[in-house]
């Protein structure tokens, strides 16, 4: 029997809900102003429910190794925290690794902690301060993944989409190291050719993956940004990211330069937030 109840709280940036899953006897969907952030399933570190988590698994997956090489641990750097499921997922998949995450909703990692503990076998940092004031202190080349997954409310914060923010990623990444971001838009992408632009002004590799509904503009949805000053993985993504139950494309070379068009980079002085859902994009009843 599930004795599991729903868990409603007022956090510092909305009201947070903890619901459980009637389908999953360990898993939990985390929603901010009726918006899902994130899915947790305690006894399944692995199961990543949202498709842009798993794609965001799938760059992590691929991080400092070939494909026949053995999970080696990493150092990650996580802005934005939700109720961390994927650092859950790299203390599974890559035993040793140390992780720092960061969240500014400091009720929410409290909610979380509560809640939806991680265990004494996963050591992870969490720090409640902003994304990019946390980006600023970090040592140079110290990350080996940075992950950006940092929504106020379903929108991407101005802060975290210019040149001056991508340059503190690249200062703070390895040089084999690469930054993933979660993004969201739609047709006709004003703001996702925009932060392509962006990154493309720091990073010397770029590629995005989303479903190819979202990509051809028939939907507001998710796509994953990831970049780097090395060759990216772009075959062992493809491969990745084609076989999940809602099959993506990875974008790079000439189809991610049709996609930027001649979009421009964006600086600090005229930063703007990744744009609203239409309703009813990522809300749930």
């Amino acid at each position: 029997m599930d004795d599991r109840m729903p868990v409603s709280r007022a956090v510092d940036f909305g009201a947070a809900k903890l619901l459980p899953d009637v389908d999953r006897p360990h898993g939990w969907l985390l929603t901010v102003d009726g918006a899902p952030q994130s899915y947790v399933d305690l006894a399944d570190p692995l199961h990543l429910e949202f498709e842009y988590a798993r794609r965001l698994g799938h760059v992590l997956d691929t991080a400092g190794q070939g494909d026949a090489e053995p999970a080696a641990p990493l150092d990650v750097l996580h802005l934005g925290g939700g109720a961390l499921t994927l650092p859950r997922y790299v203390a599974a998949t890559r035993p040793g690794s140390r992780q720092r995450v960061v969240e500014a909703d400091r009720a929410l990692i409290g909610l979380v902690a509560e809640v939806l503990p991680l265990g004494p076998d996963r050591a992870v940092e969490i720090a409640a301060v902003d994304a990019r004031d946390a980006l600023a202190l970090a040592d140079d080349v110290s990350a080996d993944v940075i992950v950006a997954d940092v929504f106020g409310g379903s929108r991407v914060p101005a802060h975290l989409t210019s040149v001056e923010y991508a340059r503190q990623a690249a200062r703070v990444l390895r040089p084999t190291g690469r930054y993933a971001a979660n993004v969201a838009d739609g047709a006709p992408f004003a703001f996702l050719r925009s932060q392509v632009a962006t990154l493309a002004a720091v990073f010397a590799h770029v590629c995005l993956i989303a479903e190819p509904g979202v990509l051809r503009g028939r939907r507001f949805g998710n796509a994953i940004l990831v970049a780097g000053q090395q060759e990216l993985p772009h075959a062992a993504l493809a491969r990745r990211a084609a076989a999940d139950p809602f099959p993506a494309r990875v974008a790079d070379g000439a189809a991610l330069e049709r996609l930027v068009a001649g979009a421009e980079p964006v600086w600090d002085a005229a930063a703007t937030p990744s744009p609203v859902p239409p309703s009813g994009a990522f809300s749930i009843s």
